[in-house]
C-alpha cells in the first residue's frame, strides 16, 4: 500500500475571519488547501472524491474546489472540531491557588455560583419574554391584516389577493430571518440543541455561544415564527439560555471587548460547561413554564457530565427564569398579580381531579404511543434524506435564503387552500377563545374550523386542540391538517433559519390524538366504563368531574327549582308540619328568610335548615311557648341530633296536637346562618364547580337584593349531559 499514490480531496467551508462550523446546517465553502506529505491534497471538511490512479491537474482542482454538488459521506469525522478541557490541570499554579484559598473562600465561590445561576435565569427569562412579545405582536399584525383582507374580498371573489398578501408577508418575515442566519451567523440556524448537546459533551463548536449568535438567534426565531413556518421558538430559547450562561459566567464579552473583572475563577471549560447546562435548563423552563422539566431535559438530553450539587443550582436557575418570564409578561398584559406561563402549563391546565383513566384505555394509549413512534421515525427518515439533499445542492447562502422563502410561500398557500376548501363550520359562541376566527363562506355566527388550526401561531393551535369542546373539529379537518402539517414540518426543519421542532411535534401529536379520540367515539357509542354505564342505566343523579362543556350559556335561574318553600325565623308549628307532610315537597333543605309576605314575594335569606333538624325539633317540642312557660326540662343539645342520625323518624310518626299547631318555633338557633348562595345569573359550570367541589346538597339562588328565588340540588345539575345532538336535558320522575 505504501507505493500506491492516493489523491484524497476534502471540501469544507472557511473564510478570513477564522474557522467556520458547518455542523448540522449544511454550511459549505472553499477551504484553503493544505499540502500534506505523500503528495495527498487535503481540503479539511467532507470527503468528496477518492482517486487511486488519476493525477489531478491544478485546473481540475480549481473546478472541483467550487462544486455545484457536494457529495456527503456520514462515515467521516471532521477534523475541524477540537475538544474542550473538562479535566482540570492540576499543575503547580493550580495547587498553590488552592492552598492559598481559605474555607471562607470556597464558600464564597459556591455563593457566586448560585448568584451566576440566578443571573442566568433572570436574563434568560427576559430574552424569552422579549421573544414572546415580539412574536405575539408581529403575528398579530400579520393575521389581522390578512383577516381583514379575506373578509373584504370574500364576497367580491378576489381571494387570490388575500393569498398573495399572506404569502408575501410570510416570505418577507422569513427572508429577513434567513438572510441574517445565512450571511451573518450560520451557526444560529436550526434549534441549536444539537450544537449545545455537543458542547456539553466536550466538543468545541466555534461561535456556538457567542453574543452575535445570540442576537441572530433571537432575531431569526422571531422572524421564523411570525413568518408562519411550521416551527416553534422553544428550541432556540434553549440555545439562547446556553449562550447567556456562557457569557454571564465568564464576567466578560469577547465580542464587545469588555471585561467586567468578575468571575475570573470560572474562566475554564469545566465551570463554563456547568453554567451552560444551567442556561439550557433555564431556556426549557422559560419555554414551557416547567422548572423541573428544565432540569430533567438538561440531565437526560443535554449534559454528559453531572453531579448532585449541580441539580439544585440548575433548578434554581430554572425557577428564576420561569418567574422572570411570568412577571414581566403579566406586567406587559396589565395583570401584575396574575402569573401564568405561556408555555405548556397553559396548553392543558391539567388538574389531578379531572384526570381519570379506565383499565380498558391503557391498550389504547399504548397503540397511540406506538403510532406516535412510527410517525416520529418517518419524520426522521424523510428529514434525513432532505438534509442530505440540502448539504449536496443547497449549500450557498443565497440558495438557502431562497429555499426558506419558498417554504414560507408554500406554507401560506397550503394553509390558505385548506381553509378555502374546508366546509367545517362551527358556531362561534361566547365561550370560544379563538384569536382570529375566519367566517369565510360559513354562515353568520359561525367560523371556519380549519382556520383555527392554520390561522394561528402553533402554540395557539395546540391550546385550541386541548381546550375546545367536543364537536369543534370534524375528523376530515383533523386528518387533512395532520397530514399537511406533518410534511410541512418535515420540510421546514433544517432550513437556514432559527427555529425549533418542539411545538410542531406537539401540534402534530395533539391533532392526530384528537382525531384518534373522535374515531374511538364513533366505534364505541358509549364513552363510559362499565360502572358508569350501570349508574346511568339506574338513573342515578351522579355528578361527574366537570359540567357539560357546552353548558356555559345556561344560568342558575334556568336550572334551579322554584318556587322555593321558605320558613320565617320564627315559624308556626302547624305550617312546618304541613310542609313536611306534603308529599309534593321533595326538598330536604329549606331557606330561612327574614319574613315571608302574603303576596308570595321572596324574602331575604338569613339561613338554611334541614328537614331532619326540623323533625328533631318537633319531636322534642322545641316551641317558644314551652320555653317561656318552663315546660321543657332541658335545652336541646347537638347530641340529640347525632342520636337521631342516620335514621331520622318520618314526619308521620311525630304527634302534634291541635293546640301545639298554634305554637311558634324559633329556628334562629338551629339553622345554618351562612349557607352557600349564588346569584341567579351564575353560569351552570360555575354552579357545578361550587356544588361538586364543596360536596353541597343544597345551593340557594338569590337575586341582586339577596332574596331567595330558587334552590339548586344534585338532581338539577345531573339532568344536563352531552348527547349525540349536543346538550340534552333528562326528565325528572319519581321512579
Amino acid at each position: 500500500m505504501a507505493n500506491i499514490a492516493k489523491k484524497v480531496s476534502w471540501s469544507g467551508r472557511g473564510d478570513d475571519r477564522g474557522e467556520r462550523t458547518p455542523l448540522l446546517n449544511g454550511d459549505e465553502e472553499v477551504k484553503n488547501n493544505r499540502q500534506l506529505s505523500g503528495g495527498g491534497i487535503f481540503h479539511i471538511g467532507r470527503l468528496s472524491t477518492v482517486d487511486l490512479e488519476e493525477e489531478i491537474t491544478p485546473e481540475e482542482d480549481i473546478v472541483r474546489s467550487r462544486p455545484k454538488e457536494i457529495p456527503h459521506n456520514e462515515k467521516l469525522l471532521s477534523l475541524k472540531f477540537e475538544s474542550l478541557d473538562y479535566d482540570n490541570s492540576e499543575n503547580q499554579l493550580f495547587l498553590e491557588e488552592e492552598r492559598r484559598m481559605s474555607h471562607m473562600g470556597f464558600r464564597c465561590l459556591e455563593i457566586r455560583r448560585w448568584v451566576i445561576c440566578g443571573l442566568i435565569g433572570f436574563l434568560t427569562g427576559l430574552i424569552a419574554c422579549m421573544i414572546d412579545i415580539a412574536v405575539e405582536k408581529l403575528a398579530g399584525y400579520k393575521y389581522f391584516a390578512v383577516k381583514q383582507n379575506i373578509e373584504k374580498y370574500t364576497e367580491l371573489g378576489g381571494l387570490s389577493i388575500s393569498l398573495i398578501l399572506w404569502a408575501v408577508l410570510n416570505s418577507a418575515f422569513v427572508m429577513f430571518g434567513a438572510i441574517a442566519v445565512a450571511f451573518v451567523e450560520p451557526i444560529a440556524a436550526g434549534s441549536g440543541i444539537p450544537q449545545i448537546k455537543c458542547f456539553l459533551n466536550g466538543v468545541k463548536i466555534p461561535r456556538v455561544v457567542r453574543l452575535k449568535t445570540l442576537v441572530i438567534k433571537v432575531f431569526g426565531v422571531i422572524c421564523s415564527v411570525a413568518g408562519g413556518l411550521a416551527v416553534g421558538k422553544e428550541g432556540p430559547m434553549i440555545h439562547s439560555g446556553a449562550v447567556m450562561a456562557a457569557g454571564v459566567s465568564q464576567g466578560r464579552s469577547t465580542s464587545l471587548k469588555k471585561d467586567f473583572k468578575i468571575f475570573e475563577y470560572f474562566r475554564r471549560d469545566t465551570e463554563k460547561r456547568d453554567f451552560v447546562s444551567a442556561g439550557a435548563a433555564a431556556g426549557v423552563s422559560a419555554a414551557f413554564g416547567a422548572p423541573v422539566g428544565g432540569v430533567l431535559f438538561s440531565l437526560e438530553e443535554g449534559a454528559s457530565f453531572w453531579n448532585q450539587l449541580l441539580t439544585w443550582r440548575i433548578f434554581f436557575a430554572s425557577m428564576v427564569s420561569t418567574f422572570t418570564l411570568n412577571f414581566f409578561l403579566s406586567i406587559y398584559h396589565g395583570k401584575p398579580g396574575e402569573l401564568s406561563s405561556p408555555g405548556l402549563i397553559n396548553f392543558g391546565r391539567f388538574d389531578s381531579d379531572s384526570v381519570q383513566y379506565n383499565l380498558y384505555e391503557i391498550p389504547l394509549f399504548i397503540i397511540m404511543g406506538a403510532l406516535g413512534g412510527v410517525l416520529g421515525a418517518l419524520f426522521n427518515i424523510i428529514n434525513y434524506w432532505l438534509t442530505i439533499f440540502r448539504i449536496r445542492y443547497i449549500h450557498r447562502p443565497c440558495l438557502q435564503v431562497m429555499e426558506a422563502m419558498l417554504v414560507a410561500a408554500v406554507t401560506a398557500t397550503v394553509s390558505f387552500a385548506m381553509i378555502y376548501f374546508s366546509n367545517d363550520c362551527q358556531p362561534l359562541g361566547q365561550d370560544k377563545a379563538e384569536e382570529y376566527p375566519l367566517q369565510l363562506f360559513c354562515a353568520d355566527g359561525e367560523y371556519n374550523s380549519m382556520a383555527t388550526a392554520f390561522f394561528n401561531t402553533p402554540e395557539r393551535s395546540v391550546r385550541s386542540l386541548f381546550h375546545n369542546p367536543p364537536g369543534t373539529y370534524n375528523p376530515v379537518t383533523l386528518g387533512v391538517f395532520t397530514l399537511a402539517y406533518f410534511f410541512l414540518a418535515v420540510w421546514t426543519y433544517g432550513l437556514t433559519v432559527s427555529a425549533g421542532v418542539f411545538i410542531p411535534s406537539l401540534l402534530i401529536g395533539a391533532a392526530w390524538g384528537r382525531l384518534f379520540g373522535i374515531l374511538l367515539s364513533f366505534i364505541a357509542s358509549s364513552q363510559s366504563g362499565l360502572y358508569d354505564i350501570h349508574i346511568k342505566l339506574q338513573s342515578v343523579p351522579f355528578l361527574h368531574w366537570d359540567a357539560p362543556p357546552t353548558s356555559h350559556w345556561l344560568t342558575a335561574r334556568e336550572v334551579m327549582s322554584s318556587p322555593v318553600t321558605c320558613f320565617n325565623r320564627v315559624e308556626k308549628v302547624g305550617r312546618i308540619v304541613d310542609v313536611l307532610s306534603n308529599t309534593s315537597t321533595i326538598h330536604n333543605g329549606f331557606p330561612v328568610v327574614a319574613h315571608t309576605s302574603e303576596n308570595d314575594e321572596p324574602g331575604k335569606i338569613c339561613g338554611l335548615i334541614l328537614r331532619s333538624q326540623l323533625i328533631v325539633l318537633l319531636k322534642h317540642k322545641v316551641f317558644v311557648e314551652r320555653a317561656s312557660s318552663r315546660l321543657s326540662q332541658r335545652k336541646l343539645q347537638l347530641k340529640d341530633f347525632r342520636d337521631a342520625y342516620p335514621r331520622f323518624p318520618p314526619i308521620q310518626s311525630i304527634h302534634v296536637s291541635q293546640d301545639e299547631r298554634e305554637c311558634m318555633m324559633d329556628l334562629t338557633e338551629f339553622m345554618n346562618p351562612t349557607p352557600y348562595t349564588v346569584p341567579q345569573e351564575t353560569s351552570l359550570p360555575r354552579v357545578f364547580k361550587l356544588f361538586r367541589a364543596l360536596g353541597l346538597r343544597h345551593l340557594v339562588v338569590v337575586d341582586n337584593e339577596n332574596r331567595v328565588v330558587g334552590l339548586v340540588t344534585r338532581k338539577d345539575l345531573a339532568r344536563y349531559h352531552v348527547g349525540k345532538d349536543g346538550l340534552e336535558e333528562l326528565h325528572l320522575a319519581q321512579t
